[in-house]
């Protein structure tokens, strides 16, 4: 039986990486999927509210687990061969579409009417008066929420280990399987994920009392 030392940790904060590069593909995605479905849950076409309402319901009210099943198991089912990486990266990218969206949505929709009625009366056409007009301020509001949920995507990343994904979780179970210290094995992994996240909180907690200031003033 080994013993846990230096090269046991080397290895598991060599998965960081992995994890890290899955959030930067989860959070990149998502941000592409999620402004689709803010501007779709914002737009006067009852179609497209209705489809991306539709979108929102399901992927955040189901598990992210289950749905790594669905995407990892499902696929072979339908033909297509996925590995971890791509099985990941595409739960991960649907799931944080969804809440992004959702988040992005409310930040929209904050932006106080005055602002959507003078765009109109400048009969600015949708595209132009949402990049110009409302897109910039609701950037500003949804600036700290983001940052935010961006903890939760790192934090959803481990349950990638569950297909086989090698990120820290996983690293931290190949590690514990080979010197049966959980205690310790487990205790670097959580240290790992809080050097990864409490940054980010701090910076989303920095945001928000920010704009709460520039609000107040």
């Amino acid at each position: 039986m080994r013993t846990f030392g230096f090269s046991e940790f080397l290895f598991i904060l060599e998965a960081a990486k992995w994890t890290v590069a899955l959030s930067m593909i989860a959070f990149v995605g998502g941000a592409i999927g999620g402004l689709i479905i803010a501007l779709s849950r914002t737009s006067n076409n009852n179609v497209a509210r209705l489809l991306s309402g539709a979108f929102i319901q399901v992927f955040q009210g189901t598990p992210l687990l289950l749905q790594l099943f669905l995407v990892f198991f499902g696929a072979p089912v339908l033909g297509l061969e996925v590995n971890p990486w791509v099985a990941a990266g595409v739960a991960l990218i649907l799931n944080s579409s969804a809440f992004l969206g959702e988040i992005w949505r409310g930040c929209i929709q904050a932006i106080p009417s005055g602002q959507w009625e003078a765009a109109q009366a400048l009969s600015l056409p949708y595209v132009s008066r949402m990049r110009d007009v409302i897109l910039p301020q609701a950037f500003k509001i949804a600036l700290a929420p983001t940052v935010g949920y961006m903890v939760q995507i790192i934090k959803g990343t481990s349950l990638a280990a569950i297909i086989g994904f090698v990120e820290i979780t996983r690293s931290g179970q190949i590690i514990n399987n080979a010197t049966f210290q959980p205690l310790i094995v487990f205790s670097v992994v959580a240290a790992i994920y809080f050097v990864l996240c409490w940054p980010l909180s701090l910076l989303a907690a920095r945001m928000e009392r920010r704009h709460a200031a520039a609000l107040a003033r």
